[in-house]
């Protein structure tokens, strides 16, 4: 929970910092396509919450745009089923893990979309995604094993966390309402979502041995895919992950292990 707290204080900080910055940083570069059509090709580099450049023209154009944002915060919470249960079989119960410090946190840096009109817009983006396990048994996973693997320590754990860490490529439909009095909007983003494993971490904190941290891919699933929700309101709202394939690579882990997130996002 302190880990939850503190991610949560540092994104509402660079959220509302960013969203200030952007009015006077962000970079508009613009080209009319060919043969007069009223499209165009917008590069924006800018910080906080992605704007078009015709939001306050009183007719949008539709138009193609490449964003280099930070944007999307997510902090919320991990957890997982097994076989459909979000109770753990016998056999997987050394993945037995503390609910509320096991969490997901990632943001996007970059999009490239389509605004068919004011209120329809599709893109793709790009960011980066982690999801970290607090394990209650006092097990160790091991490096470089062909299938997943862990041993039994006397060591008496204060913090036993696994974590993955993946590039994410969601492809978002996104539907929104016109400005309200205060000039802020309702937005509802859905779509698919694919990701690479960048890498898979251990980390350990414990009176006897201090701290340790190893890194290996640990057997997890090096491509993923699945499907999310968010819906905000002005520069906040709420998110749902789920991944359609096991959390582990196939025949090295435990099957129809599945992971699904929730919580909070700032900087939509």
């Amino acid at each position: 929970m302190k880990t939850l707290l503190i991610y949560s204080f540092l994104s509402m900080v660079a959220v509302g910092g960013f969203a200030q910055v952007e009015k006077d940083t962000v970079l508009v570069v613009s080209r009319d396509t060919l043969n007069n059509i009223k499209r165009s090709i917008t590069i924006k580099i800018g910080l906080g919450d992605s704007k078009d450049s015709t939001e306050n023209e009183s007719k949008p154009t539709s138009k193609i745009s490449i964003q280099f944002i930070a944007a999307r915060f997510d902090l919320g919470f991990s957890t997982y089923t097994d076989k459909g249960s979000y109770t753990l079989s016998a056999a997987n119960s050394y993945l037995e893990r503390a609910t509320w410090k096991s969490s997901n946190f990632g943001f996007e840096f970059f999009q490239m979309g389509y605004r068919f009109n004011s209120h329809f817009k599709v893109y793709v983006g790009a960011g980066f995604d982690w999801n970290h396990m607090r394990l209650k048994q006092n097990i160790t996973f091991q490096k470089d094993k062909a299938n997943l693997s862990y041993v039994t320590e006397t060591v008496d754990y204060k913090k036993n966390r696994f974590s993955s860490q993946y590039l994410r490529i969601p492809l978002s439909f996104q539907l929104r309402t016109n400005d309200d009095k205060k000039g802020d909007k309702l937005n509802f983003v859905f779509g698919p979502e694919i990701g690479f494993l960048l890498n898979g971490k251990v980390k350990q904190v414990s009176d006897e041995n201090g701290k340790d941290k190893f890194k290996d891919d640990y057997n997890l699933n090096p491509f993923r895919y699945g499907a999310f929700a968010r819906l905000g309101y002005g520069g906040m709202g709420v998110y749902v992950k789920y991944y359609g394939n096991d959390v582990f690579a196939e025949g090295q882990g435990p099957q129809d292990f599945r992971n699904l997130s929730f919580g909070l996002m700032f900087g939509f």
